[in-house]
């Protein structure tokens, strides 16, 4: 293992332990708007949505975008159909079926919030593992409905703040801290190119919070069009901000999605000036598949630092997610295990499962499953992450994240071409983070 802790059963032999925990205070006035207006809309009362009988199915929804124009993350619907095939096909989830909705939010915010919607009007007790950019769109029908929110990608700063939300990982806020840090002492200037987008606005003071943690400046906020096929003008403008005569050389850091590799087919053309410039990035926007494709060892990316959330694919603990891709997804090009999406929509799943077996022959329903949450369940992921439990109280809440639970990152390097691992173990990002300026 990578410095987890140890691999824990996920067995249906029974409910884990709990130890109790206040339980959170009631929704915002908004949510409760929304509450209303789905009620009198939709004719769905707050609070019964998506029950379970002892037999009778159990629905969740998962959504990513597709077929854009900008990210895509087609693994993670694909991943959930699936896990609730490999389910159903052992007897269901204590006996009962698993009912996988997806839907495809097009990173529109019109079509988050139907998805949202129609996660309400088909019973869904919880949405599992999505990826979705427009959490001001589709999180207030979910509370008005309160439904569980496990496992997003964690894209947006709602995803740490909102009741109904019970993140995996440490999202952005974790992946940029920890890069940051790493890049202090490598590093001369820093400029981060991110998308013009509110999600995007978002990422330079956590990429700061690591940098200034180092000892180094902030960086420079560069901000680009998520949807370009060309980044010419923002590579040489990058680069020329870098320049050369420093005493580091600089290093650029593109975050925009699936756009990262379009991105770097500019730089490439643009770097024969700057040879010292380096880059770096998260995991997300990019991974070996793109390295493969940007020349290997020969490419833009090699000695660049990548942070992800989770151990390397080649960890044991991802054999389960390997066994059911070669079960139930084989030849499906979209479900790749090392795809971080597909990790997360994994995690989820596994996280819902546990949470299910807490709850017994009992009514499995959105209400249930998030009592169980709130009062304290803790949960193992078989060494992908730490044992999680979500309450208000942490560490985090104090600096506007007080659903992360989870703030570790591990620190990968392109090395010959191969991402590896740059150190032993996982980076806890918990004491950076609270020191960055997300206000």
């Amino acid at each position: 293992m990578t410095g987890r802790r140890p691999i824990r059963s996920t067995s249906p032999d029974g409910p884990r332990g709990r130890s109790r925990a206040t339980r959170t205070a009631a929704l915002s006035a908004g949510a409760l708007v929304a509450c209303a207006s789905l009620a009198a809309g939709c004719g769905v009362v707050p609070g019964a949505t998506g029950g379970s009988g002892d037999d009778g199915p159990i629905t969740v929804m998962t959504w990513a975008p597709q077929d854009t124009g900008a990210t895509n993350k087609p693994g993670m619907p694909a991943l959930a159909k699936a896990y609730a095939r490999s389910v159903n096909a052992q007897g269901g989830l204590g006996g009962r079926k698993l009912n996988v909705l997806t839907c495809n939010d097009h990173n529109d915010s019109v079509d988050a919030a139907k998805c949202a919607r129609r996660a309400v009007k088909e019973n869904a007790v919880a949405v599992l593992g999505s990826y979705s950019q427009h959490a001001d769109s589709f999180f207030p029908v979910l509370e008005g409905a309160r439904i569980p929110y496990i496992g997003g990608y964690g894209l947006t700063n709602t995803e740490f703040t909102s009741p109904l939300s019970y993140p995996v990982n440490g999202g952005q806020p974790a992946l940029l801290a920890g890069l940051g840090s790493a890049l202090a002492d490598s590093c001369g200037p820093v400029t981060l190119v991110r998308p013009d987008t509110i999600a995007g606005d978002q990422l330079p003071p956590l990429l700061d919070a690591g940098l200034v943690s180092g000892g180094h400046e902030r960086s420079h906020d560069q901000r680009a069009a998520e949807d370009a096929t060309s980044y010419d003008d923002q590579s040489g403008q990058a680069l020329a901000r870098e320049g050369t005569g420093r005493a580091k050389a600089g290093c650029v850091v593109p975050v925009l999605g699936d756009r990262t590799g379009t991105f770097m087919d500019s730089f490439r053309r643009a770097r024969e000036d700057h040879p010292g410039v380096r880059t770096a990035t998260v995991l997300g926007s990019v991974d070996q598949t793109t390295v493969n494709a940007s020349g290997g060892a020969s490419g833009p990316y090699e000695g660049a630092y990548v942070t992800g959330w989770y151990p390397s694919v080649g960890d044991p603990a991802w054999d389960g997610l390997k066994k059911l891709i070669k079960e139930q997804a084989f030849g499906d090009n979209d479900v790749d295990a090392a795809d971080a999406g597909v990790q997360t929509t994994w995690i989820a799943y596994t996280v819902f499962r546990q949470v299910v077996e807490s709850l017994g022959d009992g009514e499995v329903s959105a209400d249930t499953v998030r009592r169980a949450l709130d009062d304290g369940l803790e949960v193992g992921t078989g060494g992908l992450t730490p044992d999680l439990r979500w309450t208000f109280a942490d560490k985090l809440a104090s600096v506007g994240f007080p659903r992360l639970v989870n703030a570790e990152v591990t620190l990968q390097v392109v090395r010959e071409g191969r991402l590896v691992s740059a150190r032993e173990g996982a980076v806890d990002t918990t004491r950076t983070l609270q020191n960055a300026d997300v206000a």
